[in-house]
């Protein structure tokens, strides 16, 4: 029994002083590491070293393993490839590093994702271009087989790549050669047909335009709106205007009024479309034709007044003569007696009419 007591003891002070071996080499490795560090690393700084915090712990804290794990936090790399640092100015050149490794990687998906001017002019605009055309010659209920979605993403992104300008200048040339060859086909139209041709021309460009101008908002809000002080469909109707109405409204006129002048020598509905769409395009040619535009626009003649109901039941009597002579009758008038068609009704008629003008 002395004798294994005797050895429990002698292995017990063994392992112990095997223990007490180890401490004083970690110690030593300890102080080695710091002094070291502090060679390279002279006083001044503003926070003390990791090594130095780790000294300070107390002494039955600082075992073999926490002086490895220590070791392994101060050596253990970043995601970025960089090591941790030991110091507040390590720490510092960390942030700085991985800061600029975020900024470079955004920059090069910002850079994949330019369009350059080449890329607009052979990607982006014939897009644009192909869908422009047919919204330009499609007939009202036409189906059109384009993406909105795409065309609308196109005009978006080269917004806010700076191809606003570009864009504009591209959009008003195409639209303006279209107009041109509008403007040639309707000078070589026959009487005959000149003021249908114009009609189905104005209506096929406004109802363009209803599709065009949305399309090209962002453009419209960031450049036009916003630089240029004005409105892209502003802009577009002008463009009308001056390429297309302004060259046709002296021969246009004449044949308007004479048709009006012939009763249903064409349909009301064209005669309307035309004559509020001149009225849309430049409201001071209806000067041009009072009494044509106030069958289609309200307010454009001065109200009545009574001193003369006599010459409106006047023009009233002239146009129920002229809607008989050409086959028009009033229907069934057997309840009526003979002779008052022509004074009491058309000169109440008038006066009822006129007074609401």
């Amino acid at each position: 029994m002395e004798e294994e007591s005797m050895e429990e003891e002698g292995g017990s002070s063994s392992s112990s002083s095997y223990e007490a071996m180890m401490d004083d080499q970690n110690h030593n490795n300890w102080e080695a590491g710091v002094d070291g560090y502090r060679q390279q690393h002279p006083a001044g700084h503003a926070q003390a070293p990791l090594g130095d915090r780790a000294l300070q712990l107390p002494a039955d804290r600082k075992g073999h393993r926490g002086q490895q794990q220590e070791e392994e936090a101060q050596m253990v790399p970043e995601a970025n490839g960089l090591m941790k640092g030991c110091d507040s100015a390590g720490a510092a050149g960390k942030g700085g590093a991985v800061a600029a490794a975020i900024i470079n990687t955004s920059t090069s998906k910002f850079l994949m994702n330019v369009i350059t001017i080449e890329d607009y002019k052979s990607t982006y605009w014939p897009k644009l271009d192909s869908a422009i055309d047919q919204l330009l010659t499609q007939s009202p209920g036409d189906y059109i087989p384009i993406s909105y979605e795409q065309i609308y993403s196109c005009v978006y992104k080269c917004v806010c790549q700076q191809h606003s300008e570009q864009m504009y200048s591209d959009l008003i040339k195409k639209i303006t050669n279209h107009l041109e060859r509008v403007s040639k086909e309707l000078q070589a139209s026959p009487p005959d047909l000149y003021i249908e041709r114009f009609n189905i021309a104005l209506g096929q460009y406004l109802g363009a335009l209803q599709s065009i101008v949305p399309l090209f908002i962002y453009m419209n809000k960031f450049y036009i709106e916003t630089k240029l002080n004005r409105d892209l469909k502003d802009d577009l109707i002008k463009l009308f205007t001056e390429h297309v109405a302004e060259k046709h409204i002296y021969s246009l006129m004449p044949l308007l009024l004479e048709a009006q002048s012939t009763p249903f020598q064409i349909t009301p509905s064209t005669m309307a479309n035309i004559v509020k769409g001149l009225y849309t395009l430049r409201p001071e040619w209806v000067q041009m034709a009072p009494a044509l535009f106030s069958k289609f626009i309200p307010n454009i003649l001065p109200p009545a007044v009574e001193s003369e109901l006599q010459e409106y039941a006047a023009q009233d009597q002239k146009l129920q003569r002229e809607l008989m002579q050409n086959g028009f009758t009033r229907g069934d008038q057997s309840r009526k007696r003979a002779g008052e068609e022509l004074t009491y009704n058309g000169s109440s008629a008038c006066a009822s009419s006129r007074g609401y003008r």
